[in-house]
């Protein structure tokens, strides 16, 4: 039952995501600013700096596979949601490609894409926008950056996805999230130094690129013309006021 009662938890609470419209996506900004501060601070003074330490320490080869090891449980764990969006030939392709990197990359090398068989990653949030629930509220998550209203509730579901779940053991599962968090980083270090460069308000530029950036992917790179979360217009006035 407990699986149950957390898919009912993240759709209705996901659900309550359209109260936001796209001409207020934003409408916990004051809060959203306090928190992005905080995260920056600790990116600042402790993530960047861990970040360029393990990019100087291990080697270029490593890091790949550690990322290869992460996206390749991001494939698994794409199949049911690909299910669940209906799109069974995408489904059937990241099984093919999960099952070759298992079998013959141990799950750190990726030979599928050697092969030819394309990551097409999706997540719970995806999934839920595809049922048609809106984004809601944008929102900053502590530690973990930009997030709305769907997306962070979904991720009650995702966390189960990632390598953390596998263990039982606090260490080890710390270890596991702070070796996939500063690998991550570790990544974006070009793009986050771009992005001091050329932002005037890196709020509104991470906000703005988190959001479009969602609707891309629920989208599948087609966005609709109307907004994801915009509400059904008041019917016209008939007869004298």
């Amino acid at each position: 039952m407990k699986p149950l009662r957390l898919v009912t938890a993240v759709v209705v609470l996901a659900a309550l995501g359209g109260c936001a419209t796209t001409q207020q996506p934003d409408p916990l900004e004051k809060v959203n600013r306090v928190t992005y501060a905080f995260n920056d601070t600790v990116d600042t003074y402790a993530l960047a700096p861990a970040a360029r330490a393990y990019r100087d320490v291990v080697p270029s080869l490593v890091r790949q596979g550690v990322t290869n090891f992460f996206n390749h449980l991001r494939d698994a764990w794409s199949v049911p949601n690909q299910l669940l969006q209906g799109k069974p030939d995408l489904a059937v392709s990241d099984f093919m490609r999960f099952s070759v990197n298992t079998v013959f990359g141990l799950g750190v090398l990726d030979w599928a894409s050697e092969m030819g068989l394309e990551a097409h990653h999706e997540d719970f949030g995806q999934t839920l926008g595809t049922w048609g629930i809106g984004p809601g509220a944008y929102l900053v998550l502590p530690f973990l950056g930009p997030s709305n209203l769907r997306d962070g509730t979904a991720l009650l579901l995702d966390t189960q996805a990632t390598p953390e779940i596998l263990t039982n053991d606090v260490a080890e599962r710390n270890s596991a999230f702070a070796l996939r968090l500063v690998n991550t980083r570790a990544d974006l270090l070009k793009a986050s130094g771009m992005l001091d460069e050329i932002a005037l308000d890196k709020y509104l530029f991470v906000r703005d690129a988190y959001l479009q950036r969602r609707r891309s992917l629920v989208y599948d790179g087609n966005p609709s013309e109307e907004p994801e979360s915009e509400p059904d217009a008041p019917p016209p006035a008939t007869g004298k006021p």
